[in-house]
């Protein structure tokens, strides 16, 4: 299966499927007009989150996965990745400029959202083509890392970002 949005494009392996969609990121911000400042106003930025599955992702689910998280099976591996606004880019926490290739060490069960018995997960961010990025992967059983882990390093190759 092959998805092309947002500027990402990727070729997921068989038995994968996966979307790439848009989310409203509400940055508070302060008028300048407003009388001491004092009136939040918010700003949308319309920010591209990527999800992706080797099981049956379900349609409603949140950024970082709720909603998927807790029917994954132990075989299940998925991965999101988010972007961030422009400020972001290029900062200390974004400062890799390219996707890893993870071994089972760099999973851990307390890298979770939100910790599901035996799952483990990994989080890290980068800034590729000028883009700043989350990523994020769930691994459906800690014990099976050896296993799932390739499977993410499969799929995270096959990842392209554009500027």
């Amino acid at each position: 299966m092959h998805l092309a949005a947002h500027g990402f494009s990727i070729d997921l392996p068989r038995g994968w499927e996966g979307t790439i969609s848009r989310r409203l990121d509400a940055v508070a911000a302060r008028s300048a007009g407003a009388v001491g400042g004092a009136i939040p106003l918010v700003e949308e930025q319309v920010l591209p989150v990527v999800h992706l599955a080797n099981f049956g992702l379900p349609g409603d689910r949140g950024d970082f996965g709720s909603g998927a998280v807790e029917i994954m099976g132990p075989d299940d591996v998925f991965i999101a990745m988010l972007e961030f606004g422009p400020e972001c880019a290029g900062t200390a926490l974004f400062a890799d400029t390219r996707l890893p290739r993870l071994d089972p060490s760099k999973f851990d069960r307390n890298r979770l959202q939100r910790t599901l018995a035996g799952q483990s997960g990994h989080q890290s961010w980068y800034t590729i083509n000028g883009r700043a990025l989350g990523l994020y992967a769930v691994l459906g059983s800690h014990g099976l890392a050896g296993k799932l882990v390739p499977r993410v390093n499969e799929v995270l190759a096959n990842v392209r970002v554009a500027a």
